[in-house]
């Protein structure tokens, strides 16, 4: 499974009501930090298959998503599980950390 585009629109279909955890990266085209950890994403995405779904909104086509989360930088990242945010942090990291992150919360 590759990362999920999320719009306004989709966040709640996608997201809290999802079947499985989902991380949710906040990002946007011009930012450096959000580019370095995007490709380690798609990766944790194809290794997590099924068992996790990665999703991204870029925060310029959906603000009402990031400021409903209250998003004030990015990257910004959540994992929802049952609906809810289980964990968050902000920042690039490298893929082992993220994994770390993401095998803790879930």
């Amino acid at each position: 499974m590759s990362t999920v585009a999320v719009t306004d629109e989709t966040f709640d279909a996608e997201v809290k009501n999802s079947s499985v955890p989902v991380v949710v990266d906040f990002w946007a085209e011009w930012c450096g930090p959000c580019k370095q950890i995007g490709p380690a994403l798609e990766e944790l995405a194809a290794e997590y298959g099924d068992k996790v779904k990665i999703a991204k909104v870029d925060v310029d086509s959906n603000p009402n998503a990031a400021a409903a989360m209250g998003v004030r930088g990015i990257p910004a990242l959540f994992i929802f599980k049952d609906g809810q945010v289980v964990s968050n942090r902000a920042g690039a990291a490298p893929k082992a950390a993220l994994q770390s992150w993401i095998n803790e919360s879930i």
